[in-house]
């Protein structure tokens, strides 16, 4: 009996051994199992932090691309584009701030990328500010003129065209500032560019005038008539130079007017030079202001050697008088605006 119980004894110890064996292998295979689970997560989250790094490089290069290319197109070489280099303005949020936060929270090792991203955003915001300044003073100096900017930016929006070549940055890449910057810029270019066309330039060294635009007696019959430019009187032969740049759109005879050179300034103006006694232009000519594109005459309906002026805006008259007579500060953004369009020119 005593042998029997020591059997059983025996028999259940071993039991509890196994049983405990068993246990301990369970855990130590669990525990096992816990740690390649953590390596897998922590492996997956130097993924992410590298794709996150990633990312984030390409987006920082896209958008420098960017703008060095905009900056470049707009003002020429590869000048320091410090942001002290213009007044600072109001920083705006961006539609993508969510993405941003949510790539340091995966990549905090990839703070001095975010830090260079976070300069990129400031500079297209203090350059944005500067480049509407700019064009605002362009735009108050076209109203000095008596014309309206934003008419003239309708009637050149029906004359765009090209074949379409998206944008290759990543869809981060392009952020609301960027887009505000192109934005800006591309209203700077039209508004500079229409003012260096504006004719401000007297087209001849005459001293005074001997008709102005508007009402007068017609000098032939005595008659009221409509004078729809202005008179300089002069010798024969002296040169008539361009009002403004622009290409010469018509040389040749008008009724009334003798001989003609025409000069179309783009956005609807064009000035009108008549009664030349010779022509210095050919159609289809660049022209700068400046340039001599005739002779002083008395061609066509004329009493005596002058010369007729006109500006025409979609083909009727207005007053030359406004672009003649233009103020000094007008004159000065005006030149301005050439200066920048010459440097770009040369050094693009």
């Amino acid at each position: 009996m005593s042998g029997l119980t020591a059997a059983l004894v025996g028999w259940g110890g071993v039991t509890l051994a196994m049983i405990a064996n068993s246990a301990s292998v369970t855990q130590e295979r669990a525990a096992l199992a816990a740690k390649g689970q953590s390596i897998a997560t922590a492996a997956s989250k130097v993924e992410g932090y590298r794709q996150s790094v990633d990312d984030l490089a390409q987006d920082l290069e896209a958008r420098q691309d960017f703008m060095d290319t905009l900056y470049k197109t707009h003002f020429g070489g590869d000048d320091d584009k410090s942001a002290d280099m213009v007044a600072p303005t109001a920083a705006k949020k961006s539609d993508k701030a969510g993405a941003l936060t949510a790539k340091i929270s995966m990549a905090p090792e990839a703070a001095p990328l975010v830090r260079l991203e976070e300069r990129q955003r400031r500079f297209a915001l203090l350059l944005t500010a500067a480049v509407e300044r700019r064009a605002d003073k362009a735009a108050a100096a076209i109203r000095s003129f008596g014309l309206d900017p934003d008419q003239l930016a309708r009637s050149a929006a029906h004359a765009q065209g090209g074949p379409f070549v998206p944008w290759n940055g990543g869809k981060g890449a392009m952020t609301g500032e960027l887009e505000h910057l192109a934005d800006a810029l591309a209203r700077m270019e039209f508004l500079e560019r229409s003012l260096i066309s504006i004719p401000s330039g007297k087209p001849t060294m005459a001293p005074m005038e001997t008709s102005s635009y508007g009402y007068r007696r017609d000098p032939f019959n005595g008659h009221a008539a409509f004078h729809a430019g202005m008179d300089f009187p002069g010798r024969r032969g002296q040169p008539i130079v361009a009002a403004a740049r622009g290409k010469i759109s018509y040389v040749g005879q008008r009724q009334g007017y003798g001989n003609v050179v025409e000069v179309d300034h783009g956005n609807g103006l064009m000035t009108r030079y008549a009664h030349l006694s010779r022509f210095a232009a050919k159609v289809g000519q660049a022209v700068a202001r400046g340039d001599t594109i005739g002779g002083m005459g008395s061609t066509g309906r004329s009493t005596g050697t002058h010369l007729h002026f006109e500006v025409r805006l979609n083909d009727r008259p207005i007053n030359p008088r406004r672009f003649l007579e233009a103020a000094q500060d007008v004159l000065q953004v005006q030149q301005i605006a050439k200066a920048r369009f010459a440097d770009v020119g040369n050094r693009g």
